[in-house]
């Protein structure tokens, strides 16, 4: 009942990553999803029970790289006669080979590591083929041609030949070393993440492999950190720019009667650099230029001559009472209390 099971885990899996990655079209995801309940409750299958997908998983494999390995094999050996009930697998077409198959798959296997020294990755590979065609039992003849193919940056055959190596022999920690890589190289970190999992329970010290899923797990930290960096929406107006009540209310925050303020409340520039509101106005300031034409605003400039020849920064109370101070920070903001609809919009 287990390999029907498995084979029922990839199809939901297979079901499930199609409306995830947008391959399914929108009209069609709500039968799917009846689909994948209706067929999991028909074979006990519960993609959601970690302790039954941990029994039953094929990963880092998935149904469809399985089934694009078995397409390019079929295509290889040439299309089977009608009559043939099954195209036969690659351990049942060949007879266990000689003791002088053997030997020459070695040969052929020290070749392509001699190539493989001299950055001759396509002779490698060449090499590595004839020990295949000699022995295809030994899975070091594939893991080594998947070394060969990352080398030239053909990951994906790199992959496939790390599938083949794990069919052969899937105790060979070394093929899911290979798979790891070539799935990071591709960018496919959580498949990465699966294969260097995998490899480190045959291998726990695996130095090689223990780097990889740190840097994978890394490298997934770093997408979703930079994902919802880019949905949090921006402080202020719409046009780019923070309203002037959102940029007092910010300051206003830091001006209390706190040790570390500047002459008449005014807050020091060590806590406006730890203020997010403050930070992110000045983000979008220099973005969009409003650092520049604030600065070309007379009234600024007065501010700034005055504290660069030793006058002390005044209040908040005092800035905000310039009538010239508010107009320079309604036209630097876009005007005061417009919100949404600063500068900028269509």
């Amino acid at each position: 009942m287990d390999s029907k099971q498995r084979l029922v885990l990839g199809i939901l899996d297979f079901l499930t990553d199609a409306i995830k990655d947008g391959s399914a079209k929108q009209d069609d995801v709500e039968g799917l999803e009846v689909a994948i309940q209706c067929i999991g409750e028909a074979f006990n299958v519960d993609p959601n029970d970690q302790a039954q997908r941990e029994r039953l998983s094929i990963r880092p494999a998935t149904l469809q790289s399985i089934f694009d390995v078995y397409m390019k094999t079929r295509e290889k050996m040439g299309a089977q006669p009608a009559s043939s009930s099954a195209a036969p697998s690659t351990s049942t077409s060949k007879a266990p080979p000689s003791a002088e198959e053997k030997a020459r798959a070695e040969g052929f296997k020290q070749e392509g590591n001699a190539l493989m020294s001299k950055k001759s990755y396509k002779e490698a590979i060449e090499a590595y083929n004839k020990a295949v065609e000699s022995d295809p039992f030994n899975p070091v003849y594939y893991s080594n041609r998947a070394a060969a193919h990352s080398s030239l940056e053909d990951h994906y055959s790199a992959i496939e030949d790390a599938q083949k190596a794990i069919e052969v022999d899937p105790k060979f920690s070394k093929a899911y070393s290979r798979m790891g890589h070539a799935y990071y190289c591709v960018e496919d970190y959580d498949n990465a993440v699966d294969a260097y999992k995998k490899g480190l329970e045959l291998d726990p010290n695996n130095a090689a492999m223990k780097t990889g899923l740190e840097s994978s797990k890394s490298r997934i930290k770093a997408s979703s950190a930079a994902s919802a960096a880019t949905e949090t929406p921006p402080v202020g107006g719409g046009g780019g720019m923070p309203d002037l009540a959102s940029m007092m209310s910010a300051l206003g925050g830091l001006g209390g009667g706190g040790g570390g303020g500047g002459g008449g409340g005014m807050p020091d520039l060590g806590s406006l650099m730890n203020n997010p509101a403050i930070m992110s106005m000045a983000q979008q300031m220099m973005g969009n230029g409003g650092l520049e034409r604030m600065m070309s605003n007379p009234a600024i400039r007065n501010l700034a001559d005055r504290v660069q020849s030793g006058g002390q920064m005044p209040s908040m109370a005092e800035l905000m009472s310039d009538p010239s101070m508010q107009e320079a920070a309604r036209n630097m903001m876009g005007g005061a209390g417009r919100g949404a609809g600063g500068p900028g919009n269509v």
